[in-house]
């Protein structure tokens, strides 16, 4: 069983990433599909896929993206845990890296990034880092 499924997440693509390789299998959840839509829309991965017909059976593939040798995802990192959450109001959501990363954020419409949250006035969880 895992305590944290989104650092679980983070850790795969983490490592799947920095072995070069072309996709990653993720166990499925709608969480992590929300999660991993951000990834896409934000162009850190290539493309996912839902694998499996039963639910226990069900995997996401990521495809993962490179400019030529270049990884796109330079780091991850997971900021509210389960035994320490980060809550941050609207005008007090991080930027990372200048702008050059995100943060993902789970508000009360849902999980978005940080820049989408500040626009909506939104604040929340602020679960991850991606640069």
């Amino acid at each position: 069983m895992i305590n944290d499924p989104i650092a679980d997440l983070l850790t795969r693509i983490r490592n799947a990433n920095m072995r070069r390789h072309k996709f990653v299998l993720v166990p499925y959840s709608k969480l992590k599909e929300q999660i991993i839509k951000i990834l896409l829309d934000e162009g850190y991965i290539l493309d996912y896929k839902i694998i499996g017909d039963k639910v226990s059976e069900k995997n996401f593939k990521i495809y993962l993206k490179y400019k030529g040798t270049t990884r796109v995802i330079n780091g991850l990192k997971r900021i509210s845990k389960p035994g320490l959450r980060v809550y941050k109001e609207a005008d007090k959501l991080p930027e990372v890296l200048n702008g050059y990363g995100i943060a993902i954020i789970s508000t009360s419409k849902g999980i978005m990034t940080s820049d989408h949250a500040k626009k909506a006035k939104l604040g929340g969880e602020i679960m991850a880092y991606v640069w």
